[in-house]
């Protein structure tokens, strides 16, 4: 089995399942070669990625997250005099210290609370291509609503949230298949705006997530531009991957499972669940890496201190050691325990919203949009990182909006 988990190519249909079974079965801590780097360990096991993850202090989350070490001259690192970090790239006591600043706001209540504002949003997302009989499934749906709930979130206006969206789109791209200097801009691009954010609102504060952070203090300092800029992007790059992924590759899956979907569109109290078997068989996020900070022991592999250390979800996500026929897909399953939001200290601070937008396009989508179906293949996301459609064109049957 030729395994290349690096290679953008790979990920072009979405998650490369046949090498993710391959590794679990015959090599679960495998040493991965890179062209331009020293190499990382990638581990496909449920147990093995679960234990790093809810282990930082032999498992780092510094310098990065991801697997490419960033260059020297990073605008993600700042003033290389004065370097900061994404909170991504915290570990504890850092971590927890920044992560309390915004956490209230994403605590399951608040999410409850936004539920209304959700079926509202999803509502007028419908709406606007229910006519035309059809739409890019991605781009006119699964992108507007994680897109809108941020920008509320952050008392941004809506149309901004779509041009923010816009640019995560470039930065999750792989850079090799970017024009030079894209990837660069887009990041500038985020910043810039993060910049009037912060200028706007230090002057004139509001109740949105950007003024409280604006206003927040971290052991009695407060967030300069460098960090609130840092923070910003974190929010909004987040804020869409796994909701729009989900969204648009979980409407594959159903499409491919009719019974199933049908199911859901006569009994639409299922649909948690079946979200929940969603996330599991999609895994929008590919990976999440660690860096060895002790000489140690995994699956009888000896990993060194300073090795990259990569936690393969959607292969965690597929393991029969956790779940009973991993590769069937059944909204009926329970429980399911999957790793697509991560897990221990870095798990995702917004998974409790994203949820809540998940089952409140859900919802719309399989009332209102009847024979779906897509008319061209989906052209995925060219990242080793984040997997999903990025364009999907679909058809259905044109109704008035009423």
């Amino acid at each position: 089995m030729h395994i290349d988990l690096v290679s953008p190519a790979t990920f072009s249909q979405g998650h490369p399942f046949e090498q993710y079974a391959w590794l679990r079965k015959n090599d679960p801590v495998y040493w991965h070669e890179e062209v331009d780097g020293p190499g990382f360990w990638a581990i496909t096991r449920y147990a093995d990625v679960f234990a790093i993850g809810h282990d930082p202090k032999r498992f780092s989350s510094q310098p990065t997250i991801m697997i490419d070490n960033p260059p020297a001259d990073s605008p993600i690192l700042g003033d290389p005099a004065n370097p900061r970090q994404m909170m991504l790239m915290m570990d504890p006591p850092m971590h927890t210290s920044y992560r309390k600043l915004i956490s209230r706001e994403f605590m399951p209540g608040q999410a409850t609370a936004l539920v209304p504002r959700m079926q509202e949003l999803a509502r007028q997302i419908v709406d606007a291509v229910i006519a035309r009989g059809e739409c890019d499934f991605v781009a006119d749906i699964a992108g507007e609503m994680p897109s809108f709930v941020i920008a509320e979130l952050m008392g941004l206006p809506l149309d901004d949230g779509r041009k923010l969206y816009e640019l995560t789109e470039t930065i999750h791209t792989s850079q090799e298949v970017l024009p030079e200097g894209a990837y660069a801009q887009a990041i500038m691009g985020m910043f810039g705006y993060a910049q009037q954010v912060f200028e706007a609102k230090s002057r004139e504060p509001g109740e949105d997530l950007a003024s409280q952070l604006i206003h927040a203090e971290v052991d009695g300092q407060r967030l300069d531009l460098l960090d609130f800029q840092l923070f910003f992007m974190l929010l909004v790059d987040a804020g869409g991957d796994t909701t729009r992924n989900l969204l648009a590759g979980g409407l594959l899956a159903l499409m491919a499972h009719p019974e199933q979907m049908a199911a859901l569109r006569d009994d639409p109290s299922l649909i948690p669940a079946a979200r929940d078997e969603l996330l599991r068989w999609v895994s929008p996020v590919t990976y999440m890496r660690r860096t060895a900070t002790q000489d140690l022991e995994l699956g009888g592999r000896a990993i060194k201190q300073g090795d990259k250390v990569v936690m393969y979800y959607a292969s965690a996500n597929r393991d029969d050691a956790e779940f009973s026929d991993p590769d069937r897909f059944d909204i009926y399953r329970k429980p399911v325990r999957h790793l697509a939001f991560g897990h221990g200290t870095h798990v995702c601070l917004g998974q409790h919203i994203a949820r809540a937008e998940i089952d409140a396009m859900l919802n719309e989508v399989l009332a209102r949009l009847e024979g779906l179906a897509v008319t061209q293949p989906p052209v995925w996301l060219a990242s080793n990182f984040i997997s999903g459609p990025q364009q999907m064109p679909v058809r259905f049957v044109p109704q008035s909006v009423g």
